[in-house]
């Protein structure tokens, strides 16, 4: 989808066709995994301290900091995750054993209920901590009111882009704050995913030093990968085309699904707002997940042997530079203050994770997917499971479709407390 002719008269970007952004993605990435294969000794010795991924996450938001690209006026994002994310859900969970995610045990839903408190008790902290540091910017209770804003906040780092709509409408937040707060949400959510995959690079590593009991994971990768090497061949057109027709026939049809079950819950039942049964985007995400399960327990589950799963991480991928596209650093200048409130609301829900995940010995798996699956949702937290191993995407996006129930529920709690503790 090309940028409208409005859009692109208003960016003042150099770049403003999407045809030409997507190639610059496309170069990047493939600049990345082809550096990080060579056996040059500078690559072999820059790869070790920096993870390939994080790499095509951090480039393509160089292209939006030095206003290269807008990535607020480009449609890349939109398309990769309308349409590249749920065919790569599709792909990534054909060749998944569902009993094995249950085998998992109970750790990961733990974590996550763990990073949805952090959010939850993270931001009264963090207001608290604002009026200490300059009182002048809060009290008070109109719309532009800093504790209104925050609850969008919360929304969005719980359930996601519809629960911060719903706490916009329901706290009746201020355009000027809620600018405001987007702008804090997009840049620490991004640092704070760009530190969740620098440690999955490093996760053995954490795991042993904390004593973290991985065995149920390493069972589900290991059944995975017996899989492929057991069925493993190379692939050819028909298979290819075979892929495609899986992945984007189901987007296809799940998008049908969304584009009637999204309407007619507003219409009929708006009040199931609150669990996101209004959201498109909700739909598209369960519809293709649920496929892809059931195609798992199929015959489809053999076209994991030709590289579904291959073909459903470079749509990964192409989503990873797309969020990348979407950071810009330089906008900490614009509200530093309030860059800093978000940066120790996250401390607090970081801290609690990191605790919580020692004290019940959880591997670093389920505390960076438990987070991510709260604060990035479901376009995010499979890119960090993935970032562990291709086999975990499911897990990232189970996780994530949990949020959406119980993230108005806690992001309203969390207003209730920041209007508690507003001075």
């Amino acid at each position: 989808m090309a940028v409208s002719a409005a859009d692109a008269a208003q960016s003042t970007a150099l770049i403003t066709n999407d045809a030409t952004v997507l190639g610059l993605l496309a170069i990047m990435l493939g600049a990345v995994f082809y550096t990080h294969q060579s056996q040059h000794p500078f690559w072999q010795k820059f790869y070790r301290f920096v993870p390939a991924l994080l790499l095509c996450y951090f480039l393509p938001s160089l292209l939006n900091t030095f206003n290269i690209v807008d990535g607020n006026a480009s449609q890349v994002y939109y398309v990769a995750s309308r349409y590249l994310l749920p065919a790569c859900l599709v792909l990534l969970i054909l060749s998944v054993d569902l009993k094995a995610i249950i085998g998992l045990g109970s750790k990961a839903v733990i974590m996550f209920l763990t990073g949805t408190l952090g959010i939850v008790l993270g931001g009264p902290i963090a207001l608290l901590a604002l009026s200490a540091i300059a009182p002048e910017l809060v009290g008070g209770n109109g719309p532009d009111a800093v504790w209104r804003g925050m609850t969008t906040l919360a929304g969005s780092w719980i359930g996601g882009g519809a629960n911060q709509a719903s706490m916009k409408e329901i706290y009746d937040v201020g355009g000027g704050i809620f600018s405001v707060m987007v702008t804090v949400d997009v840049i620490v959510a991004n640092i704070w995913m760009a530190v969740l995959l620098f440690l999955a690079s490093r996760a053995k590593q954490i795991d042993t030093a904390t004593g973290a009991d991985t065995s149920a994971i390493e069972r589900l990768k290991d059944k995975v990968e017996e899989y492929q090497s057991k069925h493993a061949r190379i692939p050819n057109l028909t298979d290819l085309m075979l892929i495609c027709a899986v992945g984007f026939g189901i987007t296809g049809f799940a998008h049908i699904g969304a584009d009637f079950l999204g309407p007619f819950f507003s219409e009929n039942y708006p009040q199931t707002a609150q669990y996101s049964l209004t959201s498109k985007f909700f739909w598209l995400v369960v519809i293709v997940t649920t496929v892809g399960l059931i195609l798992s327990f199929t015959k489809a589950r053999q076209l994991e042997a030709a590289g579904a799963s291959k073909v459903g991480s470079a749509f990964l991928y192409i989503l990873v530079a797309s969020i990348g596209l979407h950071m810009d650093v330089s906008q900490i200048v614009d509200a530093p203050i309030y860059f800093i409130v978000g940066l120790i609301w996250m401390l607090v829900h970081a801290s609690l994770m990191l605790i919580v995940a020692k004290l019940i010995r959880a591997p670093l798996f389920y505390m960076a997917v438990g987070s991510q699956a709260n604060v990035g949702g479901a376009a995010s937290a499979p890119v960090v499971a993935s970032a562990f191993h291709p086999a975990l995407a499911p897990v990232g996006v189970l996780l994530a479709v949990l949020g959406y129930g119980v993230g108005t529920y806690a992001a309203w709690f969390c207003g209730q407390l920041l209007q508690m503790v507003n001075p």
